[in-house]
């Protein structure tokens, strides 16, 4: 039988898979890319909820579209994106290393200097999909704060887990996690 959990957002109802990611640990499963209509609905209660600020940044890739919208419901002409690999177009990256639930394996975040260079001086909200384990909105922070960002506001449409009890953390819902017994 294909075990799954109902979870309301923004007024959007989804019913998710639930999905073993260790010997010890099921998830349910929260995928945004392609679901216009949650990431629409979540992004302007986020935007609703933010301070104000003069930039935002994600981690690739989940984060992009929901980022995308929040831009465009605050006015802003760019958000930068931390991103999962050098790429031939970076100079000069910055570079910080993460442990992330969902990937269980070490990955590296890279802003481009020029990026970095956007970011210097101004106030940045970091936004997610989901922040569990708090890892990769770690990573992302030292990013922000290596290029020089003021960190106003750190966001996500979901905290999994122990993480929805931070007070650090702006989220619409709670998501627990399965515990294998």
């Amino acid at each position: 039988m294909h075990k799954s959990y109902d979870l309301t957002v923004a007024g959007i109802t989804r019913n998710l898979p639930i999905v073993k990611v260790s010997d010890d640990l099921e998830i349910a499963s929260f995928v945004i890319l392609g679901d216009t209509e949650l990431v629409c609905a979540a992004a302007k209660e986020l935007a609703q909820k933010l301070p104000p600020v003069d930039m935002i940044v994600t981690a690739e890739a989940k984060g992009i579209p929901l980022v995308f919208e929040i831009s465009k419901l605050l006015g802003m002409k760019k958000y930068i994106v931390a991103r999962k690999s050098i790429k031939a177009y970076m100079e000069d990256p910055l570079i910080n290393e993460v442990n992330s639930i969902t990937t269980q394996k070490k990955q590296m975040l890279c802003l481009d200097r020029e990026d970095a260079e956007e970011i210097k001086g101004k106030n940045v909200a970091i936004i997610d999909d989901v922040i569990s384990t708090g890892e990769s909105l770690r990573a992302v922070e030292e990013l922000v704060e290596k290029a020089g960002g003021k960190i106003v506001s750190k966001a996500a449409i979901l905290a999994e887990g122990d993480a929805a009890e931070r007070k650090d953390i702006l989220f619409l819902e709670k998501l627990p996690l399965f515990p294998i017994k």
